[in-house]
């Protein structure tokens, strides 16, 4: 039994990898392990990151830490379809939008966010009226629908109903919208 319980450490650290407090700018490539699609969990906090598509091969990473970088919202992420848990605390995001809409494109399995101490991200700590941090949840909430935790709450029903109801004409793609359009009547000349 110890033998399988040692086996089953060892498999499990090496799917996680960190590069935490180390002040890196990039993460160089011959730091990286060969088996980079192994990696389930990575934690990249307190550096000065600034681009993510080094993370391309990294097909199944489901935790991502990048608190204390230099993360801003037009940041370059990869496609990652396993990611379901994203901290990326006291970063510079300050468009809310063009960050939750690369994130719904680019991780659409994501449920855990916790994007706090961002300019995009207002609360009570970072000088923000509980108007505009309300209306930050239900933006996020209303773009990620698998999610279930934004920055320290749960997203409840009540809170993703309203959230649907407020963003979801916002949140139509062109085909929907112009399908809602009511047709024009086209009016021909009568030639008698």
């Amino acid at each position: 039994m110890a033998t399988i319980n040692r086996i089953r450490a060892k498999n499990e650290a090496e799917k996680k990898l960190s590069f935490a407090y180390q002040g890196l700018d990039s993460i160089p490539d011959q730091l990286l392990p060969h088996a980079k699609h192994l990696i389930e969990y990575l934690d990249l906090t307190e550096n000065n990151l600034e681009d993510l598509r080094f993370l391309i091969d990294f097909s199944n990473l489901q935790t991502l830490i990048l608190d204390k970088n230099r993360i801003n919202s037009n940041v370059k992420i990869p496609h990652l379809d396993m990611l379901h848990t994203l901290w990326i605390n006291h970063n510079q995001i300050n468009n809310l939008s063009v960050f939750i809409q690369t994130l719904a494109k680019h991780c659409p399995q994501l449920k855990y966010l916790s994007m706090m101490n961002n300019p995009a991200a207002p609360s009570f700590f970072n000088g923000g009226s509980f108007k505009q941090y309300t209306d930050y949840r239900y933006y996020v909430i209303s773009q990620l629908p698998r999610l279930i935790m934004l920055d320290d709450r749960q997203v409840s029903l009540e809170e993703r109903q309203e959230a649907e109801r407020i963003y979801t004409p916002m949140t139509l793609t062109r085909r929907e919208r112009s399908s809602l359009k009511t047709p024009r009547l086209s009016v021909t000349p009568n030639t008698q």
